[in-house]
């Protein structure tokens, strides 16, 4: 009697150990952009399991990646800094928690060997995504800083992957493309060149946000999230080859064509992130937030402040 009463006491306990405790759930946000590798290899390296997440990501195109989020199949999701201004705009509200990368030549203009620069664009076929997303606004803003406008040009919205595959195959006078699928273009100068990339244009920079509710009812989790993110980047430093691997055969690259993508990028860590939201944030977005009114992507300006949260990165 007395060992059944002994077994009995160990199953209560076992049902409350740390071990039998259920991760949380959370649902992620993404797209095979190369800045977004880490949180591929925070899921496939169990960063994310060891920090009690029980993570999903998929794959959803940025245009639509805010209806997910505000349908709940999404709590969190990974997407430009722009992109967050243009969802709260629109009534899908989510707050940045981190920074995740920003790009170095990593995002670019393809264009016809005969256009020699942007303002010879004008007249011109440009592939991009839909407005919204991170290949127009830049295509937007590439053009507003040489005295144009979308207005100057015929976008034909084709995503990142399909837009440097057309412009490959001979299709349309330029397209709006980012890693790893910048660098089909690269390995193509038959087909045309590069006249544009975030070198020249600074602009693209990607955060990882979530829901108000999610954050409100999981802070331990969403700060988990973080702290997975930045493992992961430590990861990369620590067994570059390893990680490299893990994160290529995700976009169906090799460790050693991954690593020619990511040349073109930097992941932040947390020392970044903290210089990264003590202003650089908040001005670039509300630059950003200015363009996306000229050009008609939001009626109004919501307050920057609400698309922030800087407790998780101190």
């Amino acid at each position: 009697m007395r060992c059944m009463k002994i077994l009995a006491g160990l199953a209560v306990l076992a049902a409350f150990s740390p071990a039998a405790a259920q991760d949380t759930k959370v649902s992620i946000g993404y797209s095979g952009w190369t800045g977004f590798a880490p949180l591929t290899l925070a899921k496939q390296a169990d960063i994310f399991k060891k920090n009690g997440l029980d993570v999903t990501l998929t794959k959803v195109p940025q245009a639509s990646r805010h209806l997910a989020i505000a349908s709940g199949d999404l709590q969190c999701a990974a997407t430009t800094v722009e992109t967050w201004v243009v969802w709260n705009a629109n009534g899908v509200a989510a707050k940045q928690i981190f920074q995740l990368d920003k790009s170095y030549g990593a995002d670019g203009m393809a264009a016809r060997n005969t256009i020699a620069s942007i303002k010879d664009l004008k007249g011109k076929t440009v592939a991009a995504s839909p407005p919204g997303t991170a290949p127009y606004f830049t295509l937007a803003w590439m053009l507003k800083k040489n005295g144009l406008s979308v207005k100057d040009v015929t976008v034909v919205n084709l995503e990142p992957a399909a837009a440097a595959q057309a412009f490959v195959a001979g299709q349309n006078d330029a397209a709006m493309t980012y890693e790893p699928y910048l660098s089909t273009v690269r390995a193509a100068p038959d087909k045309g060149k590069i006249i544009a990339t975030t070198l020249d244009y600074p602009m693209i920079m990607d955060t990882f946000g979530c829901t108000p509710k999610f954050l409100a009812e999981n802070p331990k989790a969403a700060q988990a999230l973080a702290n997975s993110y930045f493992e992961a980047v430590a990861m990369i430093e620590k067994d570059q080859a390893k990680a490299y691997e893990i994160m290529g055969a995700d976009v169906k690259q090799s460790g050693e064509q991954f690593g020619n993508s990511a040349k073109y990028l930097r992941w932040q860590d947390k020392a970044s992130n903290q210089k990264f939201f003590a202003g650089e944030l908040q001005a670039f977005s509300k630059e950003a937030a200015d363009l996306l009114l000229e050009i008609g992507i939001i009626k109004a300006i919501p307050k920057i402040d609400d698309l922030i949260d800087t407790s998780y990165i101190k």
